[in-house]
């Protein structure tokens, strides 16, 4: 089989069929991260590194920057980025490897497009491309759509433990897929069509964007209010039905939840000719969420006797959720530009990342020491990683804006809540 694409959707698909016994070969147009891989150095954010190691040693997957391998693939997934530019989604991607798929492509294979994407886009993008191949969907070749649902740095939730959604351009062409994905998960959901099952994963995340909307805006009320988000949340949790608990933060981040209800609203703009405005007013409100924080950052120094212009303030994770090293839309990175603009020295460590850029510069992550602690003025707690000494942490530092909750209602003097 072959997996076009090694980013984290694609080198984990890969390395989970290699350990299910396919021979796979892994396409990256980007000969560094071909090269790496080769080498077996997990250079893919996201991916599990137990999980990679595992497949190595099968010795059953390879990787390759070309797509030669398309030929000899009885199966093959394209799992290529879809960034959305300008509010629109960037389909360039898909469409540059289904036309390398499609120069190579013999008659035989079970063709799956994993790439988040807006409903129609299998149908009426991929199918044409591939079929100036020459060949037919139904007759030639299958084809079908199955969204990635992978959680970076979710141990609770495997690749293997989490349903696949497959649905298929042929009823064909939707048994098949889920054959294939039925030896490498333990549940696969087949819909109607692939156009069913583009719009379940958009609506996935849609769910996620617009509840964490509503409890960051129940954050401010509740800050103006002076009251407790998080005491106010438990209680609401206590309710053993109709209610489902989201927690507040600094903004979203990652590949998912700031970037797929972009398609629905484009999409929903596009063919029904309205705007759907429960999407868009939930990314606004989360997109304010790193000004907001920041200003809160502001309001502890004040409270403390220091202004944010001049002040030391020591941002502990800038990953965009605790546990992986992806950065990709993180929030914390827009808290920090909002600090440096009003004037903060701003600084900050992360386990998983080396340097990241703010405000056009790049910033190398500082070494944490009790020493590092005490020059700040303000830490700030945007992502809190599971290997952080948090007892330390509030030791010796003088004043800690914990943006995630992670101390809870312990008490203490030098902690200021979001």
């Amino acid at each position: 089989m072959v997996v076009v694409g090694q980013g984290y959707v694609g080198l984990s698909v890969a390395c989970a069929a290699a350990e299910a016994g396919f021979t796979v070969a892994g396409i990256d147009v980007d000969e560094e991260r071909i090269q790496a891989l080769r080498r077996g150095e997990l250079v893919v954010p996201g991916v599990n590194a137990a999980t990679f190691q595992s497949a190595l040693s099968t010795g059953r997957i390879s990787f390759e920057n070309d797509f030669d391998p398309v030929a000899s693939g009885d199966v093959i997934l394209i799992c290529v980025p879809t960034p959305v530019r300008d509010q629109a989604p960037d389909l360039s991607y898909i469409e540059a490897a289904a036309k390398e798929t499609a120069s190579r492509m013999v008659p035989g294979p079970l063709v799956i497009l994993e790439s988040t994407t807006y409903p129609g886009t299998t149908d009426e993008l991929v199918r044409p491309l591939l079929e100036t191949s020459g060949l037919q969907v139904g007759r030639d070749f299958l084809l079908a759509y199955s969204p990635e649902r992978i959680d970076p740095g979710n141990d609770a939730f495997t690749f293997r433990s989490v349903p696949r959604i497959v649905g298929g351009l042929t009823p064909e062409s939707a048994g098949v897929a889920a054959l294939f994905y039925a030896q490498i998960v333990d549940s696969v959901v087949t819909v109607s069509s692939s156009r069913a099952a583009e719009l379940a994963k958009l609506l996935e995340n849609t769910f996620r964007q617009v509840n964490i909307a509503l409890v960051n805006e129940m954050a401010v009320l509740c800050h103006e209010l002076d009251l407790d988000i998080w005491e106010v949340i438990d209680a609401a949790a206590s309710k053993p039905f109709g209610f489902m608990p989201f927690h507040p933060g600094p903004g979203v981040g990652g590949h998912c939840i700031p970037l797929d209800p972009t398609y629905l609203a484009w999409l929903v703009r596009r063919d029904v000719g309205y705007q759907f405005r429960m999407v868009e007013q939930a990314q606004d409100i989360n997109a304010q969420m790193p000004a907001w924080v920041g200003a809160r950052i502001g309001d502890a120094l004040n409270e403390a006797g220091k202004t944010v212009k001049g002040s030391n303030v020591l941002v502990l994770g800038v990953a965009y959720k605790p546990d992986v090293a992806d950065v990709r839309e993180s929030p914390a990175l827009r808290v920090m530009t909002q600090l440096r603009r009003r004037g903060a020295r701003v600084s900050f460590h992360d386990p998983y990342v080396n340097s990241v850029e703010v405000n056009g510069q790049i910033v190398k992550s500082v070494q944490l020491s009790q020493r590092v602690l005490a020059d700040a003025d303000c830490v700030a707690l945007l992502t809190p990683h599971s290997s952080y000494d948090l007892e330390w942490i509030a030791h010796h530092g003088r004043l800690v804006f914990d943006g995630r909750n992670a101390y809870g209602d312990r008490p203490s003097k030098n902690i200021v809540r979001l």
